[in-house]
């Protein structure tokens, strides 16, 4: 592999790397590939980092500002490198939906180490992306242990290019990666960076015995994803979560449901029922990586979450559901104890999120690393503590 070392040696790369191995987002077995393969070298010339406070991207041209191209670069950062699946052409103002990233350092190399990779396993890559974790891989492994596959023909093709032009050469396949790539297989590994609804049973047959598969997993309650560890065993898969991410996800799994307008179509607010919750908005609006929410979406499935912005001391919450047109609402109002509840619908939405909070509570708050998650060809399950604890049953 060829290196340019006036760009490998930036202090702002070097500060990187110390800072992931001393918050052990990075292991030290890993510290020679970080130093070898560089992310700059996989970045576009126009790219937009987002803001994981202010939810927001700007973006940065190496053309017209190098600087802070490569200090952004060098930052435990997401960047967004496509939007809207390559439809978006615009420089200045980014698309509405982000569709192709370089995620976060610190991400990446904690699941490099959740991996768990050894010489001469075989690997497969889902979601190559820019190809930065293809390329680590490859230069773990050999480029003929690796496989990487990306569904979109230009991202694919990009990736290809940096690879190579960094002397990384694993298999590039262009296709959808929810269905595997048999053709390279079994695995030993397989890796994936893109968030998951469902585990595609074309991974545990393409898993060896003993072999893992590292995910970002969720439900669609929340854009929330948990990285998913499961080994593969007797035609099943089993694991914990370990920590929790958020990722674009996998586009076979977007989720797609109708607008805010249908729902209240079939059932207006005046129309709806009414109640009152004592629970408060500190209590359920927390942080984007809580697990408060992530244990939502395993209690109440079919159903997704919308916070709306607060405006004058008021704050709404949407619930929808995915199977039918059933909706509910909650407005919390500093200047209110409780806060008021509207449903609609053949569900009640709300009443199943509260019982899923109180039921949270009593188990102890639990973090992400509590719960676990089963693959069979039955469907998936969810465990808190133990397989035999579920918190949903198998779909």
């Amino acid at each position: 592999m060829t290196l340019n070392s006036a760009q490998v040696e930036r202090p702002g790369r070097k500060e990187l790397g110390r800072v992931l191995l001393e918050t052990h987002s990075m292991t030290s077995d890993w510290a020679p590939t970080f130093a070898a393969v560089d992310r700059a070298a996989f970045l576009p010339d126009l790219m937009w980092p987002f803001d994981m406070d202010a939810g927001t991207s700007v973006p940065v041209d190496r053309t017209a500002d190098p600087d802070t191209w490569y200090a952004t670069a060098d930052s435990n950062v997401p960047i967004v490198t496509q939007w809207d699946d390559g439809k978006h052409t615009g420089s200045t103002v980014p698309g509405d939906v982000s569709t192709s990233s370089s995620s976060m350092p610190s991400v990446v190399y904690a699941m490099l180490q959740d991996l768990d990779v050894d010489a001469g396993m075989n690997v497969l890559d889902v979601g190559t992306g820019t190809g930065e974790t293809a390329g680590a891989l490859t230069h773990r492994l050999r480029g003929e242990n690796v496989t990487t596959i990306e569904v979109d023909r230009a991202v694919s093709e990009r990736a290809r290019e940096r690879l190579c032009a960094a002397g990384l050469y694993p298999v590039v396949v262009r296709g959808d990666g929810f269905a595997g790539c048999a053709e390279q297989g079994p695995y030993d590994r397989i890796l994936a960076t893109v968030g998951l609804r469902e585990i595609p049973g074309a991974w545990i047959e393409q898993t060896r015995p003993g072999g893992l598969v590292v995910a970002p997993w969720g439900t669609h309650f929340s854009h929330a994803d948990a990285v998913v560890r499961l080994v593969v065993k007797d035609g099943r898969a089993m694991g914990n979560l370990t920590r929790p991410v958020e990722f674009m996800k996998l586009r076979a799994q977007r989720l797609s449901r109708p607008d805010h307008d249908d729902y209240l179509a079939t059932g207006s607010m005046n129309d709806a029922g009414t109640s009152r919750t004592t629970i408060t908005e500190a209590e359920f609006v927390t942080g984007r990586y809580t697990a408060a929410r992530f244990a939502l979406g395993l209690r109440v499935p079919d159903c997704s979450q919308a916070v709306a912005d607060k405006r004058e001391g008021a704050r709404p919450v949407w619930f929808y559901g995915l199977s039918d047109t059933s909706w509910a609402c909650v407005m919390f109002r500093d200047a209110e104890k409780e806060a008021r509840v509207w449903q609609s619908g053949p569900r009640r939405l709300w009443d199943e999120t509260e019982a899923a909070y109180r039921w949270w509570v009593a188990q102890g708050r639990p973090g992400h690393t509590r719960f676990g998650l089963t693959v069979t060809q039955e469907g998936e399950s969810t465990w808190l503590d133990d397989p035999s604890q579920l918190v949903r049953p198998a779909d």
